[in-house]
């Protein structure tokens, strides 16, 4: 049996550690296929070296293009990669360019396609990643939920109806987080002992000089009180010195982006997260964090509704009001919102089940 795994962004990288780990475990052909999205050492790279995760069968190197130029790219290249390997299955994670490319170009083939982490909404559909996911998820013959929630999501637009098998599995990055909390490694870069840890990539955010002006003016007055830590996406960095906002306040550290051990060691020493990264909203309820998100919605509507979460937006006060309410916080992190930590297992097992009816 031969499955080709397609990633290409760092969340990707993560999420496939455990499911690659689980497929040859079991014996199984694995092909991966790396798009190219996310390319740089820091990026890319030290995600495969740090996690063990086996060298990419294919790199097609697309990257830095527009949306449609990048995924019509990579549609074309992953195209070819099929046509050569004859899968079994092809497996697609989350909701990038190169997820929606990976599972247009398998179906296209009429090949069976495996969607992790399916059935995520925003209901923004400005967002690309909801366009992206909306599709992956419509094309796919298994799709495999990270939450109950997720499952809800999918039910209430009838995917039942349309011949896809729905599965809750839990959450992969859960998996991850489980097997590499104690490898967690310590920064380059001077850490103070208690700080605040922010990520700001999300292009809506990025892009636009008010929102990203609005998020800054914010953090500064955090800081007054509690140092922040960015691990800096290349664009945001770009973005800030266009502000002339790096260098105004010491007490925000702009790092280097950094790898998943270090970046787990950030989580598990920080006192609260301020992100517009999905993949960390989650993280810090893995490791009983409480959280502001940083955006106008949030996929993980779970955590919001236990209070380990405030959605924010990017007003200068709603960004205050809520680091007040999180900060003292008492949070019941004791929720199996997210599954077991098993649920590379419960994906494999599914897929081998699937392979025996056929």
């Amino acid at each position: 049996m031969k499955i080709v795994s397609i990633i290409g962004a760092r969340p990707q990288f993560i999420k496939a550690s455990p499911v690659s780990m689980e497929i040859r475990k079991n014996g199984l052909d694995e092909i991966i296929v790396h798009t190219g999205q996310h390319f740089d050492a820091n990026m890319s790279n030290i995600f495969f070296d740090q996690m063990k995760i086996p060298e990419p069968d294919y790199n097609l190197g697309i990257n830095s293009l527009s949306h449609g130029a990048m995924t019509g790219r990579m549609l074309e290249e992953i195209e070819k990669v099929l046509i050569v390997e004859k899968p079994d299955w092809v497996i697609v994670y989350g909701d990038t360019n190169s997820t929606l490319a990976g599972s247009l170009a398998a179906k296209k083939m009429h090949l069976k396609v495996a969607h992790i982490e399916a059935g995520l909404r925003s209901f923004n559909m400005n967002m690309p990643e909801e366009i992206n996911r909306i599709l992956t998820d419509r094309v796919s013959d298994i799709l495999f939920c990270p939450t109950q929630t997720s499952v809800d999501n999918l039910l209430l637009e009838r995917y039942d109806k349309f011949g896809s098998k729905i599965v809750n599995c839990g959450d992969v990055m859960l998996d991850a987080a489980l097997m590499y909390k104690d490898m967690d490694k310590k920064p380059a870069d001077d850490i103070p002992n208690k700080f605040i840890l922010t990520t700001i990539h999300r292009e809506e955010n990025t892009v636009d000089k008010k929102r990203l002006r609005a998020i800054y003016d914010a953090l500064s007055v955090i800081s007054e009180e509690t140092p922040i830590i960015i691990p800096t996406h290349p664009r945001t960095r770009i973005m800030l010195s266009e502000l002339n906002s790096s260098s105004q306040n010491d007490r925000i550290k702009l790092i280097s982006p950094v790898g998943y051990l270090e970046m787990l060691y950030l989580i598990q020493k920080c006192s609260l997260i301020i992100t517009d990264s999905g993949g960390l909203q989650k993280e810090s309820y893995f490791f009983e964090k409480p959280c502001v998100t940083i955006r106008d919605e949030t996929e993980w509507t779970e955590l919001v509704r236990i209070g380990s979460n405030i959605v924010a937006g990017t007003d200068v006060d709603n960004i205050l009001n809520a680091y007040g309410q999180m900060k003292d916080r008492k949070i019941n992190f004791s929720y199996k919102l997210f599954g077991l930590g098993n649920a590379a297992q419960i994906i494999v097992n599914e897929i081998l089940v699937e392979k025996r009816i056929l």
